[in-house]
């Protein structure tokens, strides 16, 4: 049974994940706003919410270790497999990308996360910071939008109009929203059921099966944005998402309970996630261009990391 939901799992986070990416293109041009806005919010918070159920759920059941590890796991795989593997298979290009501010609040969200969890537990305190922090990017993130929409207006005297009708729209959206956790909860729960039973220690279950099965909605939906040659929703989904963890995710779990702090996490894990934010520097500073080499050597540190994890 537990094989069954990973196969299902994996199925319907495929087909979840393009209707997001098909449904977040549409409403980008329907509305006049940048794709980039759209995947920072509406898809980042689609392809977060199996995070902030499963955060939730482990922190309530006394399970701090799966909880957290779940989040930088997520974290570290967002950039390393999630952008990795459509880098390997079709390439992505970085020269139109627009991610820069974006970036940047990435980075400041990592920063403040590793500061609170290198000072103790996250307290109700730690999560209103983290959640007041994600409401400042997102209004930012609304004046962009607003600005961008009053630009395209005035350079064509009226919006944007698609031939793509409302209703698909949200139909397509409501497939990814809805589809997304729905496939990462069947494949997680059996992936889980099968490392419990293999007798794999909480933490490392947190920071591999259970943040890759939480990390594969963005996976589907970032190798179906460079499928479709939509590099802003693929690079833009693992940003938002990034910040969504670790804002949204940890700030609305903290609200709900006290999250403590394994010390492995301040020795060893949060550092990665930081590297490995820190590596998409050049990318989107710079512009260069996720090709297949750098894909693969992403795809190989990944797979380093989750080694080191299990000796």
């Amino acid at each position: 049974m537990d094989i069954l939901y990973v196969i299902g799992g994996f199925i319907i986070l495929l087909l979840a994940g393009d209707a997001l990416v098909r449904g977040a293109v549409g409403l980008s041009l329907k509305l006049g706003i940048p794709a980039l806005i759209v995947s920072l919010t509406i898809v980042a918070f689609g392809t977060s919410a199996p995070e902030l159920l499963i955060s939730i759920k482990a922190a309530m059941d006394d399970a701090a270790g799966l909880a957290l590890g779940n989040i930088v796991g997520s974290n570290i795989a967002n950039v390393l497999l999630v952008l990795g593997m459509p880098a390997l298979l079709f390439g992505i290009s970085t020269q139109d990308d627009t991610s820069k501010q974006n970036y940047i609040y990435m980075i400041l969200g990592s920063v403040v996360f590793i500061v609170m969890g290198l000072l103790g537990p996250f307290t109700f305190l730690n999560g209103m910071l983290l959640i007041l922090l994600l409401s400042v990017i997102l209004y930012k993130a609304y004046l962009h939008a607003i600005k961008s929409r009053r630009a395209l207006k005035l350079a064509t005297d009226d919006i944007l109009v698609v031939s793509d009708a409302w209703l698909k729209i949200i139909i397509m959206l409501a497939i990814g929203v809805i589809g997304l956790p729905l496939g990462a909860n069947l494949l997680v729960e059996g992936a889980v059921n099968i490392a419990q039973r293999a007798g794999i220690d909480e933490a490392v279950i947190g920071l591999t099966m259970v943040a890759i099965g939480t990390s594969l909605p963005e996976l589907a939906t970032t190798v179906m944005a460079a499928y479709r040659k939509e590099a802003d929703v693929a690079i833009g989904n693992v940003i938002g998402s990034n910040i969504f963890n670790l804002l949204g995710v940890v700030g609305v779990t903290s609200l709900i309970t006290t999250l403590p702090v394994p010390d492995a996490f301040g020795i060893f894990d949060f550092w990665i996630m930081l590297a490995s934010s820190l590596l998409l520097f050049p990318f989107i500073w710079f512009r260069i261009d996720l090709g297949k080499i750098w894909g693969a050597m992403f795809l190989a540190a990944y797979i380093g990391y989750i080694w080191v994890l299990f000796i």
